[in-house]
Parts: structure tokens; C-alpha cells; sequence
């Protein structure tokens, strides 16, 4: 049985295509798998997972997992899967059901962080530059302590 693929939204195959590092381009990833992933991660950071309407088929054509096995992507896709059902019989690898529902969600998951992406990078004429900028804020961001009450919001 071929491994699955996992697919773009067409709405954002242009964003995935100016991302990729190319002669003459801005791009800040080595392969479409790299940008897919990445985006996965923000959308499931932001928690923003956003159904794929109409699939690419040109440039990005849907991706192989076996790309995304051989990057060692696929703890990710486990990961995000885990995290999203709170179950972890969707780590079993001999169900294709659930195969299919974990690249179903790594893929919603993906389109909501293009969507994240797309809204930070608008403008931007240095899209490497401006991924830096986006990952020092989150890196250099106050910590905050959800435990702990504030009284200070009552003064």
C-alpha cells in the first residue's frame, strides 16, 4: 500500500512557494516538507486548525510522507495527532483509518499556521528576515504565570 500524501490548501500554495529557498527568491526553507511542517507547528501552537477547501495540485502537488519520514517529521505529525484527540491509540500504525485522521489533522493544522503566516509575512520583502523576527518574539517573550493569582488587576 503507496503511503499516504499529505496536501496544501490551493489558497496558500503561492505563500508555500515564495517560502521555499530558490534562486532569486526570499524563501527560507530547503523543501516544501520543511514549510509544511513549520507551518503545523505554529497552527498547532496557536491552536489554529483550518479544514483544507480545495487541495493544490500543481506547485506544491501534494507530498509524499515518505519525505516527511525521512526528514523526521513523523514524531511531529504524531505529536500534533496526540495533542489534538487527547488519545493515544492514534499512534497505531497498523489502522489506515487512523493514519488517515493524523494527516488529516498534521494538514488542518498546517493550513491554519499558513494562514498565521500569511497574515505576519504580508508586507514583507525579506521573508527570512521577517521568520527571524517572529521566532525571536516567541522566544524572547515574558513568561507568565497562569498559576499564580494577580491581584493588581484589582487596584
Amino acid at each position: 500500500m503507496p503511503l499516504p500524501r499529505i496536501k496544501v490548501a490551493k489558497d496558500k500554495a503561492e505563500l508555500v512557494q515564495k517560502l521555499l529557498d530558490t534562486k532569486g527568491s526570499t524563501g527560507a526553507f530547503q523543501t516544501y516538507a520543511d514549510i509544511v511542517a513549520f507551518a503545523a507547528s505554529l497552527g498547532a501552537k496557536y491552536q489554529k486548525r483550518v479544514p483544507l477547501k480545495e487541495i493544490s495540485q500543481t506547485e506544491p502537488a501534494p507530498i509524499s510522507l515518505e519525505i516527511f519520514i525521512s526528514r523526521g517529521y513523523d514524531r511531529l505529525i504524531e505529536l500534533i495527532a496526540v495533542t489534538d484527540t487527547q488519545d493515544i491509540e492514534i499512534l497505531s500504525t497498523k489502522d489506515a483509518i487512523v493514519q488517515t485522521t493524523k494527516i488529516k489533522i498534521f494538514e488542518e493544522y498546517a493550513n491554519g499556521g499558513l494562514e498565521k503566516l500569511a497574515h505576519e509575512l504580508r508586507g514583507a520583502v525579506d521573508y527570512t528576515e521577517r521568520l527571524v523576527l517572529i521566532l525571536n518574539t516567541e522566544r524572547f517573550a515574558p513568561e507568565t504565570d497562569e498559576e499564580e493569582f494577580d491581584l493588581s488587576r484589582f487596584l
